[in-house]
Order: structure tokens, then C-alpha cells, then sequence
């Protein structure tokens, strides 16, 4: 689906199969002498048909065309090295540039099954397949722009400012657009779905406390007049302010359920996360599939890491599995 949101402005649905976000918004910007494209969808074939034909319908090439990926996920970023051509620019972040130019592994996948206890509830820690955004990851490329918190990207008459929202992925970047107040928000703020935040690292080397960052970030994007969200999903929404409360208030409601579920135990991450309530149809935790099991311990995690930072917990690594419960001290 295509739809014209200003004379310049564009949103593309690019169709996710088989995962329960259902689709990518993808935002062309129509510029004088170069256009700019946001985000992209996975690199699989029904995204590459969804893209070119949008390409086709609006009219534009992907010579003069460049790109601003808003964080490293590949439902955003994976067709990156498929669309780009030789005079094409692609604008991210410092930790998408090193991933999509090195193709290291984000994480060990792994040492996190095993670590999170994901690995005693029947996930193989040897099967990375089971999770899309390794799957249809974006080719390697050879070159990526990379941008910082203020920078600014002119398109056109289009002044856009770029915001860093560390939090759902390292080095998140929003786009922020003054004149008339439209802010491309990524996965940062996304209007009747909450955004996946987990840990970037394994359980027990993990050393930075995302959700924390996440929380703070929504508190610096609370501080912009805004008057249009232009999300990474779904559609499109005004009041952001009220938005941004519904999150935290979220957040904290989750951080309170996970100290009630520890109480006096000692869990992994995949124990609190059976524990824990999910918006999903599937209403029991053995009939999770294991993709829907990988991302739900990685929202505990992230709420589990942030409560050590925050010394409400404690966490202890006991025969390769990491363990966290109630700081006593």
C-alpha cells in the first residue's frame, strides 16, 4: 500500500509474512536533485516485489535516491544492500554502520539462549533460523554515512533533524521535521503496539542498561513540539505526548510485575518471562513458538537488567545460566 501523507511525503507499506508485525512503514521524501528513503523491510523476496513496485508507482529511481536507516533491524534495514546503487548515500546510526558494513553477529545467539535458560525450554541454542531478523539480515555493504545526535539531512526543502533514541536498538535515530512538526519515530514510539526492547548483549556480559536509556530517550522526544508520528509500524498518529505516558506507564507496570513474580525466588530470564503477561492470542507459554519465546525473554531481560542497574535486583551466573533475585542489601 501506498499512501501520500503531504505533496512531497509518501508512506510505503512493505509486508512482513510470517511475522506478527504484519508490515514496515517506509517513508519516501521527494527532494530537487536527490530524494531520501526511510527504512526499508526485510531482505526477502516479497519485500524487494513490495519496494519496486512502489518505486514504479511514485516515480522515482534509486539513483538520485538515498537512504536513512533508522536502526539495525533488518525489518528496517535488510534491503539496504539491495536497493542501494553507486552514487547512493546510506545515513545511520554508529552501531547499524559497523553491522551493516562488517556483518558481525549482533549477538551471540548462543551463549543468550543458554544464558537466558531459553535452552531448557526446548530452544535450540544451534538454531539461529528461528529468528527473522538473522534471516533475512542485509547483504553486506561497503560504505554507510554515519550520523550523530543533531545532526541534519536536507532534502529538498526538507530540513530534517536527527535525534538519537538509544533504547529499542543501540544508536536509534529519529527524524525530526520543525516546520511541520512531523517526527519519523523508527521503533521508538509506534502508536497501538509497544516497541520490543531487550538486552544487546548476553545476560551475564551484558553492561548497559537499554530500557533505562529507552526511558529517558522517550522523556528527550517529550521535550520537541510535535503534531504528526510518522512510525516504523502502523499507522500514523498526533498525540505523542499522551503516547509517550502510555509507554512508561507500561514499562513500570511491567517492572512492578516482574518484582511480585520474583518475591522470594531465585528465576532465569525465560522463567519470568513464562510468567509474565503477553497481548498475544497464544495465552500459554509452552505453546509460545520458539521466535515468540526468543523476543519475550528479550523483553524481560531488559526489564530484569534495568532493575539491577537500579540495585532493586541482583544477578549470579550458576552453571551457565544467569539467575537473578531480590537485593536483600
Amino acid at each position: 500500500m501506498i499512501e501520500k501523507l503531504f505533496s512531497d511525503i509518501y508512506r510505503i507499506e512493505i509486508p512482513l509474512p510470517e511475522n506478527p508485525l504484519k508490515a514496515t512503514n517506509s517513508y519516501f521524501i521527494r527532494g530537487k536533485e536527490r530524494n531520501l528513503l526511510i527504512d526499508t523491510g526485510f531482505n526477502r523476496s516479497e519485500c524487494q516485489v513490495a519496494m519496486e513496485q512502489a518505486i514504479g508507482k511514485i516515480g522515482f529511481y534509486m539513483d538520485n535516491t538515498d537512504l536513512f536507516i533508522t536502526h539495525v533491524h533488518s525489518d528496517h534495514s535488510g534491503l539496504a544492500g539491495y536497493l542501494v546503487k553507486p552514487g547512493t548515500k546510506i545515513y545511520t546510526g554508529k552501531y547499524c554502520a559497523q553491522y551493516l558494513m562488517d556483518k558481525k553477529e549482533i549477538i551471540n545467539f548462543k551463549k543468550f539462549v543458554i544464558q537466558s535458560g531459553l535452552s531448557g525450554m526446548g530452544v535450540s541454542p544451534n538454531d539461529n533460523s528461528i529468528h527473522q531478523g538473522i534471516k533475512y539480515a542485509c547483504s553486506k555493504i561497503s560504505q554507510a554515512n554515519v550520523i550523530a545526535d543533531e545532526d541534519i539531512i536536507e532534502v529538498g526543502d526538507v530540513t530534517l533533524r536527527c535525534i538519537e533514541t538509544t533504547g529499542h536498538a543501540p544508536g536509534h535515530m529519529c527524524l525530526y521535521e520543525s516546520e511541520r512538526k512531523i517526527l519519523f519515530s523508527g521503533d521508538h514510539i509506534l502508536g497501538n503496539i509497544t516497541p520490543n526492547n531487550t538486552i544487546w548483549d548476553t545476560p551475564w556480559e551484558n553492561a548497559y542498561d537499554y530500557l533505562g536509556a529507552y526511558l529517558k530517550n522517550l522523556d528527550k522526544i517529550a521535550l520537541l513540539e510535535i503534531k504528526l508520528v510518522l512510525p516504523g509500524h502502523r499507522a500514523n498518529f498526533n498525540d505523542c505526548y499522551g503516547r509517550i505516558e502510555e509507554l512508561k506507564i507500561h514499562h513500570q507496570r511491567r517492572l512492578n510485575s516482574i518484582l511480585e513474580i520474583l518475591e522470594n525466588k531465585k528465576m532465569n530470564g525465560a522463567e519470568v518471562a513464562s510468567k509474565m503477561n503477553w497481548d498475544l492470542k497464544i495465552k500459554s507459554w509452552d505453546e509460545f513458538p520458539p521466535a515468540q519465546k526468543f523476543f519475550a525473554v528479550g523483553e524481560a531481560l531488559s526489564h530484569l537488567t534495568h532493575l539491577v542497574f537500579t540495585k532493586f535486583l541482583i544477578k549470579e551466573l550458576c552453571d551457565g545460566v544467569v539467575y537473578y533475585s531480590i537485593n536483600t542489601d
